[in-house]
């Protein structure tokens, strides 16, 4: 009998383990290998972004399909990441920027990965603004595009161009600018790095002798400028190369970005592996397609915005571009 009993002990814990290695199997088996998931935001998802053609190709070329979820800009998508930092359900990050990095990098949800040929393709001091400065050998975030900030000025205006962010608090420009809410608006951000970058201590004193020429205060781009093209405002808060747009698309060189004496903020677009993302190697394929030349050959017509990736050939629509100006932090 105990020899019996004994038979059917072994055999039930056989049974047991077979089944327990059996359902781990399947577990694996069950995980997402086959998908990479991405926070992003509507200009680089939507249709006329980089995003649908770039997924394409990344499929046909990986059979990894790629599912974009878009939260807003850069600081709701950081902050969408961190609170589901325990479990994370996405496996990419596209669209912070250097003016969300630190909090990004001090976080703890992104991976130290560095994409394949990264050093090659990349200028250091675009990777330097997202990894914590020239000096650090982490590579958290890798730069997909970046433009310096400006403003967009409406040559028919009748208004003589401003030179400098000061010209803008004159008179003459009362209710001509358009600027974005740096609380839901990356623009908005920038627009107050770059003051604080050129008036220091100062700022503040700025930000109300400005008041006055305001129109509106947009909460995004898309709305502050298209308020400027419907012929609002003179001014609108943008992108050194925003023009490049307009000529591409026939309407010719009446609205231009002004270089101002002051120098301008630069902003760089990255995109990071998520730290515990359910397809963690679907995602670093993911990030070596998004810097190479066929990825970010879509960037310039679609971003507007000049391509990380130095081997792009820029289209002729950017000779409008302003000339890169003075960077300064």
């Amino acid at each position: 009998m105990r020899n019996k009993f004994a038979k059917i002990f072994l055999l039930t814990i056989t049974t047991i383990l077979v089944f327990g290695l059996f359902t781990s199997a399947s577990k694996k088996k069950s995980a997402r290998t086959n998908e990479v998931v991405v926070y992003t935001y509507n200009s680089f998802s939507g249709e006329w972004g980089a995003g649908p053609e770039i997924a394409r190709l990344f499929e046909q070329k990986t059979g990894i399909k790629v599912t974009y979820a878009e939260v807003g800009d850069s600081g709701q998508i950081l902050s969408k990441a961190i609170l589901e930092k325990k479990k994370p359900v996405v496996d990419v990050l596209v669209g912070l920027d250097n003016y969300s990095a630190e909090k990004a990098l001090k976080s703890g949800v992104l991976i130290d990965y560095k994409p394949a040929d990264a050093e090659k393709l990349i200028p250091a001091e675009l990777s330097a603004k997202l990894n914590g400065g020239a000096g650090s050998k982490k590579w958290f975030l890798t730069p997909y595009d970046y433009s310096h900030f400006a403003f967009i000025f409406d040559s028919l205006s009748g208004l003589a161009a401003p030179t400098c962010l000061e010209d803008l608090t004159k008179p003459e420009y009362a209710k001509k600018i358009i600027i974005m809410d740096s609380k839901t608006s990356t623009l908005g951000v920038g627009y107050e790095e770059w003051v604080k970058a050129v008036y220091k201590d100062k700022a503040d004193d700025f930000f109300a002798r400005i008041r006055p020429s305001l129109l509106t205060v947009a909460p995004g781009w898309s709305v502050g400028y298209g308020m400027f093209t419907d012929g609002e405002a003179p001014l609108c808060f943008s992108y050194t190369t925003s023009p490049a747009y307009h000529v591409e698309y026939g309407e010719g060189d009446r609205f231009k970005a002004l270089v101002f004496t002051d120098g301008h903020v630069m902003q760089v677009e990255g995109a990071g592996v998520v730290k515990g993302a359910p397809n963690p190697e679907g995602a670093k394929k993911f990030m070596d397609f998004l810097i190479s030349d066929e990825a970010q050959n879509l960037i310039p017509l679609t971003q507007w915005m000049f391509p990380a990736n130095k081997n792009v050939e820029l289209p002729a629509s950017y000779a409008a571009a302003a000339p890169v100006p003075k960077t300064i932090e």
